[in-house]
């Protein structure tokens, strides 16, 4: 059925404040809740209200509970059954909440805010309170699962590894200071990506991330590509030893970038990218060449750092 088959143009300018409409809004969601409740028990028992059936379970009245949704706290109805074992999944037992309420503490949760700060959003915006020992337990189930995911098992071996670390300046402890959030994406033998993990440090050290994932499972690595973050690169090499490693092609170029004067980068860098896009050690050696051919001031050194990359 169409919305517009009954929320007509005149029934909805008998609305006159956001109020009235939200009231509107949470009297048919109350309706709603009930009538959907009442398909649950329907599913449950295996046969419609009034139905003939030989069945040992039945109906049983209907009980009260208060819920907190989007639109407010309200009171409903909720059908039972005479042997106890109907746990309805739009509102479980000892719930109280509807889903959309526990993802926005979640969500509140996860932009740094304290549970304190959230028990008082959640009664400005919703006109409920939510205690501080619920909101605890609902943002206990995702730092749970959190837990889980940052523990689980990896793959033996993975042909691609890209390791990335990304240096942010947090307050702590009334002070500023810096910590990196290293990431790990791995490409796994079926061809599917996956993150492996992130870690989060005060200082730029990839031997605590490398050792987790070692103790996850990983046993090997073909090829590990890095920014080469305070000796990436030689800290694989002493984990996995026999990983191919590769310095991050974009990095690479950016590094360069700075011996070359601001008139001559973007020629610089087209040159560059011929390089490293080369499909062969020979093409590249040859526009390594052609590049040191071109007599800038600045060649020289870069072309030797060209050449230490490219051994590696």
């Amino acid at each position: 059925m169409n919305t517009e088959d009954f929320l007509s143009d005149d029934f909805l300018k008998q609305f006159k404040t956001g109020q009235q409409l939200n009231d509107f809004l949470g009297q048919i969601q109350k309706r709603a809740i009930e009538k959907m409740l009442e398909g649950e028990l329907d599913g449950h028992l295996g046969y419609e209200k009034n139905e003939q059936n030989d069945s040992k379970n039945a109906r049983n009245g209907y009980g009260k509970k208060k819920i907190k949704t989007q639109y407010g706290e309200s009171e409903i109805k909720v059908p039972r059954d005479r042997d106890a074992s109907f746990n309805p999944m739009i509102v479980p037992k000892r719930e109280s909440m509807v889903e959309g309420i526990e993802e926005v503490i979640v969500s509140l949760y996860a932009k740094g805010m304290s549970v304190s700060d959230i028990e008082e959003q959640i009664k400005d915006v919703y006109k409920f309170e939510v205690s501080t020992a619920t909101i605890s337990r609902i943002t206990s189930r995702i730092a749970e699962d959190i837990v889980a995911w940052q523990n689980r098992p990896l793959e033996r071996v993975y042909l691609i590894v890209w390791m990335d670390g990304i240096v942010f300046k947090v307050r702590e402890n009334s002070k500023v200071v810096n910590k990196t959030v290293y990431i790990a994406v791995g490409l796994r033998q079926d061809g599917f990506k996956e993150v492996l993990g992130m870690w989060l440090s005060k200082n730029e050290s990839a031997a605590s991330v490398l050792t987790d994932m070692k103790a996850r499972g990983l046993e090997d690595i073909l090829i590990t590509a890095t920014d080469n973050l305070n000796g990436f690169t030689q800290t694989i090499r002493t984990v996995f030893t026999q990983s191919a490693t590769q310095v991050c092609v974009v990095h690479q170029i950016r590094n360069s970038c700075r011996y070359v004067v601001w008139k001559d980068k973007r020629e610089f860098s087209h040159d560059m990218k011929d390089i490293y896009g080369a499909p062969t050690r020979q093409a590249a050696q040859a526009a390594l060449q052609a590049l040191e051919a071109n007599g800038a001031a600045s060649m020289g050194m870069l072309s030797k750092v060209g050449k230490t990359t490219g051994k590696s």
